[in-house]
Order: C-alpha cells, then sequence, then structure tokens
C-alpha cells in the first residue's frame, strides 16, 4: 500500500477520501481547520493566513471566510453533508514578540466560524509561540501535530550615537 501526501500551502486546501491518503501543512501564525464527514469518510483541510480582507484582494484565498467556504464547498462537492462535518482547529502562534498578535485573530476567527456554522469542533491546539507540523488523515479525522523548534528572536544592538559637542565650528573632509 502506497501512502499519499498532500501539502497544503497558504491559501490552498485539499480534500480526499482515499484511506492510504493524509494532508499536511506547516503552520506559525496561521490557522488550519481540519474538517471531515466521518460517515462519507471523507475531509479536508485548509491553510488560512489571515482572519479578513477586502473581496477584490488577490490572496482571498487564503483569507478566514474564503478559505472556510472553499474547503466545505469541495467537501459538499465530493459528497460530505454540512449537517455531519466536524472539526479540529490548529496554529495560531504568536510568531514574533511585540507586533500584532495575527495568531490569536486567525485562531478567534476559526472558532468562531465554526460555532456561527454549528460545526462541532472536537479538538483544538491553538496559540503558543511555536510553529506545528499537522498531518491529517481525511478519511478517518485522526491529526497528528508536531511541534517545531522555535528560533530564538535575533536582537539587534544598535550603537549609540556619538557624543558631539554644542558648537558652530564645521570640519570639512
Amino acid at each position: 500500500m502506497r501512502t499519499n501526501v498532500l501539502h497544503v500551502t497558504q491559501g490552498e486546501h485539499a480534500v480526499s477520501a482515499c484511506t492510504e491518503t493524509y494532508i499536511t501543512t506547516l503552520l506559525g501564525s496561521c490557522v488550519s481547520t481540519c474538517l471531515w464527514d466521518p460517515y462519507a469518510g471523507l475531509g479536508g483541510l485548509n491553510h488560512i493566513l489571515v482572519p479578513d480582507g477586502k473581496s477584490g484582494d488577490i490572496t482571498s484565498r487564503s483569507i478566514g471566510t474564503n478559505a472556510m467556504e472553499l474547503l466545505i464547498n469541495d467537501l459538499l462537492r465530493h459528497g460530505a453533508r454540512k449537517n455531519r462535518l466536524q472539526a479540529k482547529l490548529f496554529g495560531g502562534a504568536r510568531m514574533i514578540s511585540g507586533l500584532s498578535d495575527i495568531g490569536q485573530a486567525n485562531a478567534k476567527f476559526a472558532e468562531d466560524f465554526c460555532r456561527r456554522e454549528g460545526i462541532p469542533c472536537l479538538a483544538s491546539s491553538l496559540g503558543g509561540t511555536q510553529g506545528r507540523r499537522i498531518q491529517f488523515w481525511p478519511v478517518t479525522g485522526k491529526v497528528r501535530q508536531q511541534f517545531l523548534q522555535a528560533v530564538p528572536e535575533e536582537k539587534i544592538d544598535i550603537p549609540p550615537k556619538p557624543h558631539r559637542p554644542n558648537t558652530t565650528e564645521i570640519e570639512l573632509f
């Protein structure tokens, strides 16, 4: 039996009903939603870059609502039923301290979307400060998560400005 691996990057999604297939992605502040219909033996995973944006944006496939709708519609097209979908959510890490926490916004979006749409979230691993590698078996809903080693933030030392005496003299070179 040969295992098929589907790799999903930012703004993409994949759907499968093949027992020899798993879907994988790497996450930092991005969030992936693993959705599956256990009765149809069918599932999929998306990779959400940002929770919201302009509808005409070139990255619209990676914007929260669009990414979720694309995944759900693809699942329905392959035989899933929305009232049987179940979810697991991953990602949303704060990768760089001191900047806005897009990871938290992504995580909140995914949780709120599932709640609004009546899709039960059976498990989640959201937040923190480490990236994750996700492997999702779409037929069974099984997920394996591996935390990635954190990369220490590099501190940049800016040398102090040289002291210049308060004078009106100018030195030309």
